[in-house]
């Protein structure tokens, strides 16, 4: 889809830097695609308390660290 939108310069160089993107396309999409995925993480991260799953937050990053 296209969309026209007006950023700052200073931002798109800076998020070209970070995400070292060759395009501007790819850093914004980049950028959307991980803001995404914090917001699925914080979602997912707030139910952990309202469930009994059989694991604690220690069990959950050992696994994370044994990928």
């Amino acid at each position: 889809m296209r969309t026209l939108i007006d950023i700052k310069d200073g931002l798109i160089e800076d998020l070209l830097k970070e995400t070292q993107a060759r395009t501007k396309k790819e850093a914004i999409t980049t950028a959307i695609e991980a803001y995404l995925n914090l917001k699925r993480r914080e979602k997912l991260i707030s139910l952990a308390g309202n469930y009994d799953f059989g694991y604690t937050p220690q069990d959950l990053e050992k696994m994370r660290a044994d990928e």
